[in-house]
């Protein structure tokens, strides 16, 4: 018999435990646990034998199981002179773990000690720099403070909306005051005016819109305990009990504006929310507590490149020690990382996208250095648009680069060390998102691009123009295609006018086969004159020709249905009966053209209200189709046929017709 244990914490070394063995005396007991026991007690190991198996934390982040931590220390001036009380705390909150009672023993037991940690003055710097730090985050994931106890988490909490209504004052007038000054069109001043403004409409609305929560355990005689030092509990526990969804469940959803917590003990274990980045830690803490606690911001998540843990309660010393009990790879390499760390590696990205764009004539350095809505500027865009715009890898290299650059600045703010990168990522970040915009045939309002530009600007950073309009969508259609060759012929920048072109195909291409799925061998034709042009086997120059003559193709294409007398909807069954079909007649042809407009009709008519999930719904279809084909297709049509016939038109009406009345056709 195997006895299998999952968090084989202190449950596994007692009563109960000793039980288990007792009534199974012969079992072989295995345990999995990510933090076992071992500083001092040994009692993991001395339980349940040596390791099997080790997974540590530098194999995970190198197996992308969970992103790096990076470390900052943020300790406020006050510091604590007793070098014996570290110590004190960790023993006595490890063997309290911190119930109601045992808070009253941990205050009293280290009197002027805890009063240090919990000192009013102490927690106003440490609340007023944690929304200065929470706003100044490039990646804006979750957070969590942590506190020493139950009490100080309230505190902590009603400081820290203190401040964060004086900031959301603080930045409301600077907004109007900006909003009241002349405006200077044209002028570097205004651009600068904008940037912030910009910027200033960003922190706001991560101001307005951010929920905060208390999360603590509930205790007896909570509510007078807490009012005693002249705090509120109430509406905290009323909220905790009766949130719903649960805050657990809204903090884990990326969605909601749940965005910041005040815990001391609860969340610290077993709860995941993959999206917090950041863990405000202030609370003495070691060995296995510590590392369950900073694992919190860990996680893998979409543009979360890593997390960032900021110690106010100096536990740099308990920090490495941990990590060297549980954390380290092999070679003693810390999965915890100093955040000047990070600051190199963006340091190495810059120097590597520099080094990419003046490998293919963009030099970054003089376009920084031309004035900020010059024509001269706005020429030098457009020249480095058209060179890295194609061809397709080349584009997709410039973009990985870029993506690299961004990821790491957002995650070294708010670290003043990131001004020194702000204008080369703003002009990287300019430039990819300009190619991106012509590449769309539908671009969108030049606002929407110019705000996500702006949150990587600082005050001191002045922005980067691109045109007030994005390119115009082409309506292929309307194209004068001699003109548009001649066009090109002469054009300066040809890369940005087939990435233009290519751009409107595919999107029409998209549109041509939504309706229609024959039209299939278009997009492989499109996709295979792209291909031959990356592997260099056909010109710029016969690209673009072999394009216009597939888009004057796709214009012939989109009006069949009227040559052929037809509705879309109707055409699209006709292709299907005959691509491919036995060679017919002019007759034969009409004939199908007929069944594929009754059929229609007929089909319609049995579109009943979810119709998919109904089995019978979905009988009468299929028997309609295979009546309608076997009594009117013309005898040219093999059985085997007739069969693939009536399965393509159930298909395409199961998947265009996804209710009654709704559907591709509108």
């Amino acid at each position: 018999m195997i006895v299998l244990t999952d968090e084989a914490h202190r449950s596994q070394y007692d009563t109960l435990a000793l039980n288990m063995r007792a009534a199974l005396p012969k079992a072989m007991f295995l345990a999995f646990t990510g933090t076992p026991l071992i500083a001092g007690e040994e009692r993991t190991k001395e339980v349940f034998g040596d390791y099997v198996s080790i997974y540590d934390f530098q194999q995970s982040i190198e197996d992308g199981a969970t992103v790096p931590l990076f470390y900052e220390n943020r300790t406020p001036e006050l510091q604590l002179t007793n070098p014996d009380l570290n110590e004190d705390i960790y023993r006595l909150i490890e063997e309290a773990e911190l119930d109601p009672e045992q808070e009253v023993r941990l205050e009293r037991e280290l009197a002027r000690q805890y009063h240090l940690l919990t000192r009013n003055d102490r927690l106003e710097t440490v609340a007023q720099d944690i929304v200065r730090h929470f706003l100044g985050r490039g990646f804006v994931g979750k957070a969590m403070v942590v506190s020493i106890d139950k009490a100080t988490a309230l505190r902590m909490h009603d400081k820290v909306k203190k401040y964060w209504a004086e900031e959301t004052e603080r930045v409301q007038m600077e907004l109007g005051e900006l909003a009241h000054l002349p405006r200077g069109e044209g002028s570097s001043e205004q651009a600068r005016r904008d940037v912030r403004m910009a910027e200033l409409r960003q922190r706001l609305s991560v101001l307005t819109t951010t929920d905060m929560a208390v999360i603590v355990s509930p205790g007896q005689n909570e509510i007078q305990q807490m009012q005693k030092l002249g705090l509120a509990i109430e509406p905290h526990r009323k909220r905790m009990n009766e949130s719903q969804p649960g805050l657990d469940e809204k903090f884990k959803d990326t969605d909601d504006p749940l965005r910041l917590v005040f815990v001391c003990a609860m969340w610290l274990t077993g709860f995941d929310a993959p999206s917090c980045s950041t863990v405000y830690l202030d609370k003495p803490m070691r060995n296995h507590t510590l590392m369950q606690t900073i694992a919190r911001a860990n996680r893998v998540f979409p543009g979360k490149h890593s997390g960032v843990i900021v110690d106010y309660a100096n536990v740099f010393a308990s920090l490495e020690q941990a990590l060297a009990i549980y954390g380290a790879g092999k070679g003693g390499n810390s999965p915890v990382q100093d955040k000047q760390q990070l600051v190199e590696e963006l340091r190495k990205a810059v120097a590597d996208a520099t080094a990419f764009c003046a490998a293919h004539g963009v030099v970054l350095d003089e376009i920084e250095a031309l004035a900020t809505g010059s024509l001269e500027r706005l020429q030098k865009i457009e020249d480095a648009i058209n060179a890295l715009i194609s061809p397709d890898p080349l584009r997709r290299e410039f973009f990985g680069h870029e993506r690299l650059v961004s990821t790491l600045y957002r995650a070294v703010k708010p670290d003043p060390a990131a001004l020194e990168f702000a204008g080369r990522v703003a002009c990287l970040t300019t430039l990819a998102e300009a190619i991106r915009a012509k590449l769309n045939p539908n671009p969108p309002d030049i606002s929407r691009v110019m705000n996500e530009i702006n949150g990587l600007l600082d005050e001191s950073i002045t922005g980067h123009a691109i045109h007030e309009q994005g390119p115009p969508a082409l309506d292929l259609s309307k194209i004068n295609f001699e003109a548009l060759a001649q066009r090109f012929k002469q054009s300066k920048h040809k890369n940005t006018d087939l990435e233009v072109l290519k751009a409107a195909i595919r999107a029409k291409l998209e549109r041509l086969i939504q309706l229609n799925r024959t039209r299939a061998n278009f997009a492989e034709k499109f996709e295979a004159l792209i291909e031959s042009y990356n592997a260099g086997s056909r010109s710029i120059e016969e690209l673009f020709e072999e394009l216009l003559k597939l888009s004057n193709s796709l214009n012939e294409e989109e009006q069949r249905h009227v040559r052929e007398n037809m509705s879309e909807e109707e055409l699209v069954i006709f292709d299907i009966l005959t691509r491919p079909a036995p060679e017919l007649s002019p007759e034969e042809r009409a004939e199908v053209k007929k069944v594929a407009r009754d059929l229609l009709a007929r089909l319609k008519g049995l579109l009943v209200l979810n119709w998919r999930q109904k089995s019978t719904a979905r009988s009468q279809l299929k028997l309609t189709i295979e009546d309608t084909l076997d009594t009117g297709l013309p005898r040219a049509y093999t059985p085997d046929l007739y069969q693939q016939k009536c399965s393509a038109v159930f298909e395409h009406v199961y998947e265009s017709y996804p209710e009654r009345n709704a559907g591709a056709y509108g």
